[in-house]
């Protein structure tokens, strides 16, 4: 399977060269449309890598959203922070090497694709609060109050998992449900998506479940 590397920011390594099966593109992190769209308009049949981190492949899958290539284009990914998100969430490899063998060899499987209603996608974590205000998973209420802090993380089942945290003396109180869509009305809180901080403080905020699934590489072919 020949692949095309998109190594994200200062992320290049020895382990990762031209050759039969890979093509390696330095681009900035978190890359645009400039950068990316050209390489998926010459991309053919070739499996394309993200190298880098969440807040990158969370850049990468948004230019395909937005360029109609969720179908059409298997995304492999090699996580280069040990506390990955989306490699926990899916089972992926942080060691550069067998993340990059899995992200060539390895089949890809359809997961969940969460989208945000000022036109962003999340991939591994989403993170509000601390919160007060009102939330919504589906038709069942989440919160109806204050929280420390709220996550959001893709689910296979229905599209999303809600955890509604709440700090105690002694560890904290954990509240998870699942959804097809998030929806939370609150005073002005944080958002961050895949490590990534809204440019402003957000009164509403809405997930949910993109009709299309992203095809990420996560088992051995």
């Amino acid at each position: 399977m020949r692949g095309i590397v998109l190594a994200c920011g200062n992320t290049q390594s020895p382990l990762i060269t031209d050759g039969d099966r890979l093509e390696v593109r330095e681009v900035p992190s978190r890359p645009g449309k400039a950068h990316v769209d050209p390489v998926l308009a010459e991309s053919g049949d070739a499996r394309l890598v993200v190298l880098g981190t969440d807040a990158d492949l969370n850049a990468v899958v948004l230019r395909l959203l937005r360029t109609e290539r969720l179908a059409d284009v298997a995304v492999g990914y090699v996580p280069v922070e040990p506390d990955s998100a989306v490699a926990d969430l899916w089972g992926l490899p942080t060691d550069r090497g067998r993340a990059l063998d899995l992200a060539l060899s390895g089949e890809p499987d359809r997961v969940p694709l969460v989208r945000d209603d000022v036109g962003g996608v999340l991939v591994g974590l989403g993170r509000l609060g601390p919160v007060r205000g009102v939330g919504y998973a589906d038709d069942t209420v989440v919160l109806r109050g204050q929280a420390s802090r709220i996550e959001v993380v893709p689910d296979r089942e229905l599209g999303l998992v809600v955890r509604v945290v709440n700090k105690r003396l002694l560890g904290s109180k954990v509240k998870t449900t699942a959804g097809r869509a998030f929806q939370l009305g609150c005073l002005p809180v944080e958002v961050r998506s895949d490590g990534v901080a809204h440019p402003r403080p957000m009164g509403k905020w809405t997930w949910y479940r993109h009709t299309e699934d992203l095809r990420l590489v996560r088992g051995l072919g």
